[in-house]
């Protein structure tokens, strides 16, 4: 029995869900993006108690690591790893970009290939892109317009993009076997099955090294000028 908490802080909803093995048992969500650190504890301690657990019952923290905002991904992955560090569990992490396509695979089996793309800047995106087997062909990566459109006009077979900006891009391809999901909300139900294999794999993440997967990189800048 593998009790797996898991902490998605990317986007404008926050989400904190538990599982037992591959059983999503609760779930909760805060919609104020501003305010993920004031409301992430609150819900870790709600999931826990709402399934009658402590935390010390907790096998291992999953969290998304983008892409997302800067400060989302910060609080989340803060989050996570403090309670890896404290409780002595391993940690998951997962790219937004994957999830997406899990979840598509699994409720719309039979395309030759399955693309999500998520808006970085203008012009440019973050894509990752899988075959009819869910065997990357593409990692999640970051991509710009020209590479997007020759990329994806390149591909023969059915085609299935899910991500957001969709009305954005449709125009963009030639081809006529695109089918548009116009969503980037994680189905946590997906990504509990999808957790749950990657924790019976061992497929963990260094504590120490790893870094969110940013949507946009901070950016600083240096002044020459001496005072």
């Amino acid at each position: 029995m593998a009790y797996l908490l898991f902490i998605d802080t990317s986007g404008e909803t926050g989400t904190v869900a538990l599982s037992n093995d591959d059983k999503l048992l609760t779930v909760k969500t805060n919609t104020d993006n501003r305010n993920h650190a004031s409301f992430i504890n609150d819900m870790i301690n709600a999931v826990l108690n709402e399934a009658g657990i402590t935390n010390k019952q907790l096998s291992a923290i999953v969290v998304c690591g983008g892409p997302g905002s800067y400060t989302g991904l910060r609080i989340g992955l803060a989050t996570a790893k403090a309670l890896c560090y404290v409780l002595d569990i391993q940690l998951i992490m997962h790219n937004k970009l994957s999830l997406l396509t899990w979840q598509q695979y699994i409720d719309h089996n039979g395309c030759e290939f399955y693309v999500s793309i998520l808006k970085a800047r203008e012009k440019e995106y973050y894509i990752t892109l899988a075959d009819k087997g869910f065997n990357t062909i593409v990692e999640p990566k970051h991509i710009h317009l020209e590479e997007l459109v020759e990329l994806l006009n390149g591909l023969n077979g059915e085609i299935l993009i899910t991500g957001d900006e969709m009305a954005e891009i449709k125009d963009l391809f030639k081809v006529n076997n695109i089918s548009y999901n116009n969503t980037n909300t994680i189905i946590i139900s997906s990504w509990v099955m999808y957790a749950y294999e990657q924790y019976k794999c061992h497929d963990f993440v260094n504590l120490a090294m790893v870094e969110p997967f940013y949507l946009k990189q901070v950016f600083t800048h240096k002044s020459n000028k001496i005072n």
